[in-house]
């Protein structure tokens, strides 16, 4: 081993054989970067999170098909026991969802109050 392979990574040469702790010309500075993130990049990130959700979510209703007796407010019935869990699921999404939104317009009117004043 050499004192190379300890040396910091500050000191390490980047792509241009020069060194890391050295400051970019002036040209590098303005050039956007060909690997940053962009609107696109981060919609197909999110459809593949959103297609692998939806797998294990066939992975779950498949291998939930046991019936089970479901009562609500004096209903009563049989219901495959995936589709008792992801309906309460859902529904329990849908109550948070409501009180975030009405949340998110008592604060837009409160500050569309005060730009008034």
């Amino acid at each position: 081993m050499t004192s190379h392979d300890f040396a910091s990574p500050s000191e390490q040469p980047d792509v241009e054989g020069g060194s890391a702790a050295e400051s970019p010309s002036p040209g590098s500075a303005t050039s956007p970067d060909p690997l940053r993130g962009s609107r696109t990049s981060g919609f197909w990130v999110a459809v593949l999170v959103l297609v692998l959700l939806l797998l294990l979510l066939a992975v779950f209703i498949l291998q939930n098909t046991q019936q089970v007796q479901v009562s609500f407010l004096g209903w009563d019935g049989k219901a495959p026991l995936a589709a008792t869990l992801l309906i309460a699921a859902v529904t329990g999404a849908l109550v948070v969802a409501a009180a975030g939104a009405l949340r998110i317009l008592q604060l837009r009117r409160r500050v569309k109050r005060q730009r008034t004043v």
